[in-house]
């Protein structure tokens, strides 16, 4: 009996044991708190500066531009609506593929009198070039495109566009919680105000993340009461989260060159066996994308039906964004594609992670062709019996 085997990195993955241990004092004997003034306090404040410092080598910042907050949905949404509440209503500019915690607040920011402006994409799941120079002519103050995405996988060019939104007088943010560790992620050569950042992509624990932060850009904070992050995410610091959060932006910064290659290696050895199979649609394949990444579907097969079965053979893997995936509607990443609503039901996402081997990615595929075999079949036979 082989062991289940998880597919679902972009969800989110294991905490890691060197994180783990790092972070199991503060969960006991080390309690302190990170604004008191004796020696509990300051052994708490000064493991939390050391975290810090860690997050904000990983992306190249000084860690006073980096603000630390209860996770990637947390940090969207503190650039997003404390930059608007700084701010008469105007423009917002962001990619029709962004994650529900960019979307989101967008829509809530539109009902208070913004104008929403979503950038189309191309077939590939790309920035689509004339739409974004059309989006930049309307002189948003706020544009978000995410670094890579979440479903497909896609990587953008947010250097360039960076560039282009900061001389339109836009302020611009990426969420790059996908990214951090799978590609080389650089606040300066990236050129945004802010990138959203989170632990739980990484193998740190779920509950931390980080807002990087052009230290011009002003924010209206979220939570208000202690002061916490220079009065912008006030609270009690978390500091065992934040302890591993710093040590698993260190180890996946240390990991990510040669990861990165072997995962490239299994994605595509994967891909082809999938193309092998006949009836199969690969997405966003022939752009750049994460190393780990493969979000295909197969004709006349519900994406859902698959996934379930897959599970009960022992292999987790995802229909879609984990954050979507009690919304029964088609992915909206595809949809925004052009990709056929029928056909982006049957969207499966199978991501690779540090554990992933030769030999899961071998027995998953030969499940999928059994069970594709199998729904076919059935699905012959309803049709033979109408």
């Amino acid at each position: 009996m082989f062991a289940p085997v998880y597919l679902d990195w972009n969800a989110t993955t294991p905490l890691d044991p060197v994180v783990r241990e790092a972070m199991l004092p503060w969960l006991g004997r080390r309690f302190g708190n990170a604004s008191s003034r004796h020696e509990y306090g300051r052994q708490a404040r000064a493991a939390i500066d050391e975290a810090r410092a860690r997050v904000a080598a990983a992306v190249g910042a000084h860690p006073t531009e980096v603000v630390l907050t209860g996770g990637g949905s947390e940090a969207n949404n503190l650039f997003i609506k404390g930059a608007a509440a700084r701010m008469r209503p105007g423009v917002i500019a962001l990619s029709a593929i962004e994650h529900p915690c960019v979307r989101e607040p967008a829509q809530q920011l539109r009902r208070q009198g913004w104008a929403l402006r979503e950038i189309a994409v191309d077939g590939q799941g790309r920035i689509d070039e004339a739409d974004w120079q059309a989006a930049l002519a309307t002189r948003p103050a706020l544009v978000s495109v995410m670094l890579a995405n979440n479903e497909t996988g896609v990587v953008q060019d947010i250097a360039t566009l960076g560039a282009q939104a900061r001389s339109a007088g836009a302020w611009m943010h990426t969420d790059a919680v996908q990214a951090l560790g799978k590609i080389a992620v650089d606040f300066r050569a990236l050129g945004v105000h802010a990138l959203t950042l989170s632990a739980h992509k990484i193998g740190g624990p779920i509950g931390a993340g980080a807002l990087v932060l052009d230290k011009r850009v002003e924010l209206a904070p979220l939570i208000a009461g202690g002061g916490q992050e220079r009065g912008l995410r006030s609270g009690t610091e978390n500091v065992a989260a934040i302890v591993g959060f710093g040590v698993a932006c260190e180890l996946a910064i240390a990991r990510r060159a040669e990861e990165a290659v072997r995962l490239a290696a299994l994605r595509d050895e994967l891909e082809a066996a999938l193309s092998a199979i006949g009836g199969v649609t690969v997405f966003s394949a022939a752009v750049e994308r994460l190393p780990n990444t493969v979000f295909f579907a197969v004709d006349g097969i519900d994406g859902e039906t698959l996934v379930a079965k897959l599970d009960r053979a022992g292999f987790a893997c995802a229909s879609g964004s984990a954050c979507s995936s009690a919304n029964p509607d088609p992915s909206h990443t595809l949809l925004a594609m052009g990709v056929p609503a029928a056909m982006a039901r049957g969207a499966v996402r199978v991501s690779l992670g540090r554990d992933t081997t030769a030999e899961d990615l071998l027995r998953f595929r030969q499940c999928l062709a059994g069970t594709l075999a199998q729904l076919k079949n059935l699905t012959a036979m309803a049709v033979s019996t109408t």
